[in-house]
């Protein structure tokens, strides 16, 4: 090209456009006039144009270079500098995403293969009784998980024999492939087909875990419960996952709470709920009853004229709080139970007590809050 485009123009973009838009006009003008994508005659001469402005625009100091004195501030030379040009979003556009560099111009980015790798975590059930994700326990628990192999240590290899350094990829573990485009040479760095990216190999493999390093175990682990710990709750044990790789941490246990229910008790949060049945004349003229809490009996009175439904507060008898020392309270449901069957005597008594009652019915009227639910349609 003789007279050079504005490298803004080129791109199609203000020189106030952000490094996102330069980016985003770079990779649709790339996918436009690729040469393998494009068979018009200046297809070729135009992506070499784009490149050229996005080497310069993509780059914040020759952008500013070029801002403050033009073409003279890059000297580019019609030609793109590809040493610092961020190239990857191009060869993500054209199924390159494994080339790392140009001939002799910088390497591959990409982390070694046999870096280290943290473990997986597994996970397993424990069930609990209501009193035990209450106060909490010592439980104990039984894993399969693989472990470092009791004969050769984890080398992997036979005993008396130690592993080898790779002789394709000298212990990198990864390969280079060099690949000619007409954007110049590329390189393509791939894992080592020899050792599989490990970068040495086991010429004589162990016999029990047949080269691995690994070998499956099941173990049983003393496991401390807090106390307040609820059904779907779930315990981590740091570093108690499979082994990790290449040195890499060990990933983390999950244990899933699973707690069965009470015969008396419900929990509602840190509340326990308990529901009584008292008689009639325990509800009318009050008395003074015997009821169970998750810390033994404890004396409830209940006045005279208690209605049903009336809950009744027992102050931090509830579960305690996780990593606190208050806890919730129980909260006692009283029910008045009416007699299905009468004696002759109590039927007669209760004929008696109606009559100094009277037979007259009190209707109530509704209350504020039922026309508040009609007008609002509730």
């Amino acid at each position: 090209m003789t007279n050079k485009r504005d490298y803004y123009e080129v791109l199609g973009v203000p020189r106030s456009a952000s490094a996102d838009d330069i980016k985003n006009a770079f990779r649709n003008l790339a996918r436009k006039y690729h040469p393998d994508v494009n068979s018009a005659d200046d297809a070729e001469e135009k992506f070499k144009e784009i490149n050229e402005a996005y080497g310069v625009l993509s780059d914040p100091d020759k952008r500013a270079a070029y801002d403050r004195h033009g073409f003279q501030g890059v000297n580019t030379n019609g030609m793109p500098d590809y040493s610092t040009m961020d190239l990857s979003d191009l060869f993500d556009l054209f199924g390159l995403g494994g080339l790392g560099g140009f001939g002799g111009f910088g390497g591959s980015s990409r982390r070694s293969r046999n870096a280290p790798r943290r473990g997986a975590d597994i996970s397993t059930r424990l069930k609990l009784t209501f009193e035990e994700a209450v106060f909490g326990a010592e439980k104990e628990i039984e894993i399969t998980r693989n472990e470092k192999c009791s004969v050769c240590s984890g080398t992997g290899a036979e005993p008396g024999s130690k592993p080898v350094t790779c002789r394709t990829c000298k212990g990198t573990g990864e390969v280079r492939q060099v690949q000619q485009t007409f954007l110049g040479q590329m390189v393509q760095v791939v894992t080592c087909p020899t050792c599989g990216g490990r970068g040495e190999m086991i010429e004589k493999p162990c016999p029990n875990c047949h080269g691995t390093g690994l070998e499956r175990r099941t173990i049983r682990k003393k496991v401390n419960i807090p106390a307040g710990i609820d059904d779907g709750n779930q315990v981590r044990l740091m570093g108690e996952g499979q082994p990790g790789a290449n040195g890499g941490p060990n990933g983390n246990l999950y244990i899933e709470i699973e707690v069965a229910p009470h015969k008396f008790f419900r929990r509602n949060g840190n509340d326990i709920l308990l529901d009584i049945d008292i008689n009639m004349a325990q509800a009318a003229l009050g008395d003074e009853i015997t009821i169970p809490t998750l810390d033994g009996d404890v004396k409830l009175r209940i006045p005279p004229g208690t209605q049903p439904g009336r809950v009744f507060r027992l102050k931090d008898k509830g579960v305690p709080i996780l990593q606190r020392t208050d806890r919730g309270n129980q909260l006692v449901t009283v029910n008045v139970q009416i007699p299905t069957s009468l004696t002759d005597q109590q039927e007669e008594l209760l004929k008696t007590l109606g009559k100094t009652m009277g037979t007259d019915i009190k209707i109530q009227e509704r209350s504020f809050f039922d026309k508040l639910k009609d007008a609002f349609g509730g």
